[in-house]
């Protein structure tokens, strides 16, 4: 049953990371895994807690708690399940110059984009519309990059997700 799951995750990556050719997706997903970053995502949470007021500040510091609590079991998960990356395991896996040679599971990108992202949904729903199709292309773009399985996209997303409502509860 592992070997179906394995072989039918590895069909999806290939179906997204195939498309690594066209100009136009190279740019944009190149562009957007960065704000999934440590650089772009600590910048982003600070700015929001020192311009936001009220509310609008909590769901930031909501937000920078999730995405500081969020990367202990990622880096524990990393170190438990030590999941070689999709561009050394599995051939014709189209890369990037200079990719990442930790381990992949899970994706820390994808956590810290949704683990950002979360709390300000919860406070406000609306945002949903601008913000999750972010976080989702962050978790599209690791995968289309070669450096991330379906599945470690998904534990991010989770992972990032559980800490952004747990850190959205304790704070607002």
């Amino acid at each position: 049953m592992l070997q179906k799951w394995y072989d039918w995750e590895c069909k999806l990556f290939y179906s997204i990371n195939r498309y690594f050719d066209r100009k136009w997706l190279n740019i944009y997903f190149r562009s957007i895994t960065h704000v999934g970053g440590a650089t772009f995502s600590i910048t982003a949470v600070l700015l929001a807690i020192w311009l936001l007021q009220d509310e609008w500040r909590d769901a930031a510091i909501a937000s920078a708690a999730a995405l500081a609590f969020s990367h202990i079991p990622v880096a524990v998960m990393k170190k438990m399940y030590p999941r070689k990356r999709p561009y050394i395991s599995l051939r014709h896996t189209r890369v990037t110059k200079n990719p990442l040679t930790d381990h992949s599971f899970p994706s820390g990108h994808t956590t810290a984009a949704f683990s950002v992202i979360v709390p300000f949904l919860l406070y406000a729903p609306a945002l949903a519309v601008c913000l999750l199709p972010i976080a989702v292309s962050v978790a599209v773009s690791r995968i289309y990059l070669g450096l991330h399985y379906p599945s470690d996209v998904l534990a991010g997303c989770m992972l990032g997700t559980l800490f952004g409502i747990a850190s959205f509860s304790a704070i607002l």
